[in-house]
């Protein structure tokens, strides 16, 4: 389930979300993982969420698929920002405290998405944190530029990260910043 609408207009994206505060949802996990801490951000889209946290001290690295937004991101963050597909890459190459997924796996079929994020966690030292967000609710929701979003209830990531072995030491809800009422579901997990 491929949404290239972040390739084909990433100002556009970079204009909705980048101005947007991202305290309520990257805060709980500067409370689990203290600065100067390894941090990979994955899906980092045009680097809001890596300027944030650069600006508390954290060391960064980026991954963004879209290769105009990675650009964005290394412009407006001055981060690290590999362009690559978390489908593809190699996260053994990485070895980092914390990982990011804000929103970044919302396109993923409820099937892949165990594989999915034991993949990237490969990256995640022993004892680190993931900090991940998923919209609430049931099956799917198509927006209106046709990307097409993966619903979840609580219960359903709680019990895909029992599977894995995550223990989750912060759970939190958010209404979408994007102001489109949306809710979406939040984790500081450690593994």
């Amino acid at each position: 389930m491929r949404n290239d609408a972040y390739a084909h207009s990433p100002h556009v994206y970079h204009a909705q979300t980048f101005p947007l505060d991202p305290s309520p949802f990257l805060a709980p996990l500067t409370r689990h993982v203290p600065a100067p801490a390894h941090v990979l951000d994955v899906g980092c889209g045009s680097g809001r969420d890596l300027l944030w946290m650069k600006q508390r001290g954290y060391n960064l690295l980026g991954l963004e698929r879209s290769p105009g937004l990675a650009k964005l991101a290394r412009t407006h963050a001055g981060c690290e920002v590999l362009c690559a597909d978390f489908d593809s890459f190699d996260f053994t190459t990485l070895s980092v405290d914390a990982v990011i997924l804000i929103g970044a796996l919302v396109h993923v079929p409820k099937d892949r998405f165990p594989a999915t994020l034991a993949r990237i966690l490969q990256a995640l030292m022993p004892g680190g944190h993931v900090l991940l967000t998923m919209k609430q609710g049931g099956g799917v929701s198509t927006a209106g530029d046709g990307r097409v979003f993966v619903l979840w209830r609580d219960e359903e990531l709680r019990e895909v990260f029992s599977g894995m072995g995550l223990a989750v030491v912060e759970a939190f809800t958010n209404t979408s910043v994007l102001g489109t009422g949306e809710v979406w579901l939040g984790y500081v997990t450690v593994g």
